[in-house]
């Protein structure tokens, strides 16, 4: 938030179902690992890998920023159906934006939104939080076919006067963009409470009377009612002019020619701000991590709605012997996830792989088409290992993770596979207890595979 503010991945079962349809399925799907994740690598709490290097995001402050904006990019380029554009609009800003059409309404557009610029070290909460928010949303939604425009735009240059949204937001009234709604984060991870602990879980929706931010303003509470969410409103009007949404507000020479557009964030208007504003005390651990995931779930769930999710099912049901897709009457081509090429000749709804591997499906429906998740599939259809049976530690692990297996008396093979289902490592042993050396991997998200001759299991790990 700008220094003028003032006092205000898939689990591997019996039966599998991939990325889901609904918004409820969409709300699910938000995850607390990558955005915990995000939120570190940003704010330079731990290492990350940009451009094939290791690194530290330390500072984000504009004229020292260039590595998180390659970051940003990069987080995107990792996605399907986005196209990106990386905007420089002065000597050091640069705005990066990623953009999903539409797909019966390709010109009517919603924008989610947050800046990614700061004025100290770390700054986890303003605004790596909202910044993890617009890649959290842009992660799960980019797998899905909507109606409408979404444009996930991370601006720079906020702190020094809404620079890379005042750029845009003009830009765009110039070439006459049908922006329906702007939706900004800006500052959604502190709460006055012990984090995760019961409280109000207050937010603030600031608007103003201007286009229709206060039908926005509704909708978006309408979300917060339909669906289960943690979460208390606060409806601020006149709403802050001091963060991105206001760009939006103060576009062409009249009121009327104003988009609409809202701001998201912490209770300012309680009093319920992070103390550590514009100081590098402002650190991930301050954050109330479940009232962050809330907001997140929350504001995925609205981006969903106002996109026009379209109903075209990408899941997988698995057999011992089978996949198959869950979309009926489409195009299927069916994956080879380790190779990433198609299979020839496996265009029927379903597949039975001959080999263990990693498979995924691509259905296209109209004019949507969608690709599943890769799963794994063993062909020797083992029973699963019971909870009590395996342990693995620590998890988040940094370099060693430890596998107990109870009771065993043979070979297991280890074999781990990244959040694409590309194997990363194999290693077979015998005894009860075995290290997994991970020191050398990026941070992310894995999943650890363990099969003995009778039994097998997967397991997400977090690599921090």
């Amino acid at each position: 938030m700008n220094t003028f503010r003032t006092t205000i991945i898939c689990l591997f079962l019996s039966v599998f179902n991939s990325y889901a349809q609904s918004i409820q399925d969409i709300i699910d799907k938000v995850d607390l690992d990558t955005l915990s994740l995000t939120l570190q690598e940003f704010s330079g709490e731990i290492s990350t890998v940009v451009d094939g290097n290791t690194v530290t995001i330390l500072n984000r402050q504009q004229a020292n920023n260039e590595l998180a904006g390659d970051y940003l990019v990069q987080k995107f380029e990792a996605l399907d159906n986005i196209v990106i554009n990386d905007q420089q609009f002065d000597s050091n800003g640069r705005n990066i934006i990623a953009t999903q059409l539409g797909k019966t309404n390709p010109n009517d557009i919603y924008i989610i939104c947050a800046h990614y610029d700061t004025l100290a070290d770390y700054c986890a909460d303003d605004n790596a939080t909202g910044t993890a928010a617009v890649l959290e949303a842009a992660r799960i939604l980019s797998t899905q076919c909507l109606e409408n425009t979404i444009v996930y735009a991370l601006w720079d240059e906020e702190e020094i006067g809404l620079n890379g949204s005042s750029f845009y937001a003009d830009q765009a009234f110039s070439n006459g963009d049908n922006i329906l709604g702007v939706l900004n984060l800006d500052m959604m991870g502190y709460d006055g409470d012990a984090p995760g602990a019961p409280g109000d879980n207050e937010f603030d929706i600031d608007y103003r009377n201007l286009a229709d931010s206060e039908g926005m303003k509704d909708d978006i509470i309408n979300v917060l009612n339909t669906y289960s969410f943690n979460l208390s409103v606060i409806e601020v009007n006149p709403g802050t002019i001091n963060s991105d949404h206001a760009s939006f507000w103060a576009v062409g020479n009249f009121p009327e020619d104003a988009y609409s557009a809202v701001l998201l964030g912490e209770s300012w208007e309680t009093n319920d701000q992070t103390p550590f504003y514009h100081t590098s005390g402002d650190r991930f651990s301050t954050l109330d991590l479940p009232y962050f995931h809330e907001l997140t779930k929350l504001t995925t769930a609205y981006m969903a709605t106002v996109g026009g999710l379209v109903d075209v099912d990408n899941g997988i049901s698995q057999t011992v012997t089978m996949l198959t897709a869950d979309q009926a009457s489409a195009a299927y081509q069916w994956i080879n996830c380790d190779t990433n090429t198609p299979i020839s000749g496996a265009t029927s709804q379903s597949y039975m792989p001959t080999v263990t591997g990693n498979y995924a499906v691509e259905i296209t429906s109209g004019t949507c088409i969608e690709r599943s998740e890769c799963i794994q599939f063993d062909t020797l259809g083992q029973d699963q290992f019971l909870t009590s049976e395996v342990r693995l530690f620590p998890n988040p692990v940094s370099t060693n993770l430890t596998i107990e297996i109870v009771n065993n008396s043979g070979t297991i093979a280890l074999d781990l596979f990244d959040v694409s289902g590309k194997l990363i490592l194999q290693k077979n042993v015998s005894n009860n207890a075995t290290a997994l050396n991970m020191k050398n991997l990026p941070q992310g998200i894995y999943f650890l595979k363990v099969s003995s001759s009778e039994k097998t299991g997967t397991y997400k790990i977090v690599k921090e």
